[in-house]
């Protein structure tokens, strides 16, 4: 294995650097603004009832989570949104194949998928709710139905810029739409997927949460609705943060899967 140059090694350690600045800098900049928040609030800038204060959001939390109660609405939010992620991703995938490999039926659906895709998905819920009842599924759906025509739509896009000549290559060499499918057009997708993966990781929260807002006696979005109803702005603010945090951690999940296949891609 031959040794990294002098002029390498300065390279990377200026990343690392430049990693350890920008790291350093958003910490600074997070706990200054916790600090003018509670300063705000305790000196009587803010209105402590309305705008809450970070020492007040973490009794808060620390309260609802001796009681468990905090982990059960953030486990029920949690678990909606991962279960509308992966309806998501399987179900653009599928029908994403059905198109690619069926030309006439994708440009038939199209503009359908355009204008549901256009379609404020807010609208959509309350309609889901009064036909499928208020339940998990239906909150699900909500989520699903927030992400999936855009996956689609993308992906089928992300399907048609594959390099035409790979694909002429296949059938040159005798073979079929099925192995111009799993040779090229999907090996070639998987970054794309990675980045659709991650977009849609966020609007199947959003979509859960509007359910939630709707039809539901459980997770961060009853808490947010239920918080502002009552005046526990309290607890709407700690809803919202954790929410943060959430959709926060499933990105970065998904991103390190992302790493981890590039890595093992380039080796």
């Amino acid at each position: 294995m031959n040794e990294l140059s002098l002029a390498q090694q300065k390279f990377l350690l200026t990343q690392k650097r430049h990693k350890r600045t920008v790291t350093v800098s958003r910490l600074c900049i997070f706990i200054l603004f916790l600090a003018l928040w509670e300063g705000a609030a305790q000196s009587g800038l803010l209105d402590s009832f309305i705008f809450s204060s970070p020492s007040k959001v973490l009794l808060c939390a620390y309260g609802m989570a001796l009681d468990q109660t905090l982990f059960a609405h953030i486990g029920i939010t949690l678990f909606e949104t991962i279960a509308s992620f992966l309806l998501v991703l399987i179900s653009a995938l599928v029908i994403t194949i059905i198109l690619w490999l069926n030309k006439g039926l994708s440009e038939t659906l199209e503009p359908y998928l355009v204008i549901l895709n256009s379609l404020p998905k807010s609208a959509l819920a309350p309609l889901l709710i009064v036909w499928l009842g208020a339940t998990y599924n239906t909150i699900i759906i909500t989520g699903v139905s927030v992400a999936i025509f855009g996956s689609i739509l993308s992906l089928y896009t992300s399907f048609q810029s594959v390099d035409p000549e790979k694909i002429k290559l296949i059938y040159t060499m005798g073979g079929k739409k099925y192995h111009a499918l799993t040779k090229v057009v999907l090996p070639s997708n998987i970054p794309s997927l990675f980045s659709i993966m991650k977009v849609n990781i966020g609007l199947c929260l959003v979509g859960v949460i509007i359910g939630e807002f709707i039809a539901s006696r459980q997770g961060l979005g009853y808490l947010i609705i239920y918080g502002s109803q009552v005046f526990k702005l309290d607890w709407v603010i700690m809803s919202i943060v954790i929410l943060c945090i959430m959709a926060w951690g499933l990105y970065s999940l998904l991103s390190c899967l992302e790493n981890c296949y590039l890595k093992r891609l380039g080796s």
